[in-house]
């Protein structure tokens, strides 16, 4: 099990049982105080208010994530981040203590800046956040395999007919998890099984090895998001995953 799926499980079973969501919340105690410090731009202690809020949100984070929205500990921070600034608002709005022009952090942004116009954007902003989230971590993944965005687009099935064939794949080594634990144990494409399994030409899955790799990848681990865009992309095209 990766990392990300054993985040993605950990956070259902805490979902079920309280006790497991305090566990969790005592673990991710560093990750808090570190994401409310961001928005503050200081360091957040436990005497602050902001402090206080960012616990309740990562709860919160808890209680509503679903795989759709992402990488858990990219959701949190969005909502903790979210639950802060509203607080900054309405402290600015009933207490005037806090301008809301005055430049905050390190890229001078101002709190009127991060607000926008004033409406909650919150499901489009953690849907976004959560998006770059993925792409980041796949990048991430992608290097230890040595292989960038610009490869797999180069590397991407033009044909139609070629194009579904790397799909059913992709599919069946969805379906074998094995095949994924190889892969990522290997680092290595488990190409002998994979036309066994598939009946598509080997040639076929040399050609198009690195797009066919990163597709395996992005079953690994919890890229719901990327997933189901490339699935309407190929369902578009003639194909599925």
């Amino acid at each position: 099990m990766t990392e990300g799926q054993q985040m993605v499980k950990e956070v259902y079973e805490a979902k079920q049982d309280p006790r497991k969501a305090d566990d969790l919340i005592r673990r991710y105690i560093p990750f808090i105080r570190a994401e409310a410090s961001k928005v503050i731009s200081r360091l957040c202690t436990e005497q602050d208010d902001e402090y206080s809020i960012a616990m309740i949100a990562f709860h919160e984070a808890i209680v509503g994530y679903e795989k759709s929205r992402g990488a858990f500990l990219g959701y949190a921070a969005m909502l903790i981040r979210s639950r802060i600034i509203d607080y900054l608002r309405k402290e600015a709005r009933h207490q005037g203590h806090l301008s809301l022009y005055e430049e905050r952090g390190e890229d001078d942004r101002t709190l009127m800046d991060t607000l926008a116009d004033g409406k909650d954007h919150m499901d489009d902003l953690v849907q976004r956040e959560a998006t770059l989230q993925e792409i980041s971590e796949l990048a991430a993944v992608m290097e230890t395999f040595g292989v960038s965005f610009s490869d797999v687009a180069d590397n991407c099935p033009k044909q139609s007919r070629t194009l579904a064939a790397c799909a059913q794949v992709v599919r069946y080594g969805g379906e074998n998890p094995h095949l994924l634990e190889e892969l990522l144990k290997t680092k290595r494409l488990p190409l002998a099984q994979l036309a066994a399994g598939t009946g598509v030409e080997r040639k076929t899955l040399e050609r198009h090895r690195k797009y066919i790799l990163v597709m395996l990848l992005i079953q690994t681990n919890g890229y719901e998001i990327i997933r189901g865009h490339i699935v309407h992309v190929l369902k578009k095209g003639g194909a599925s995953v």
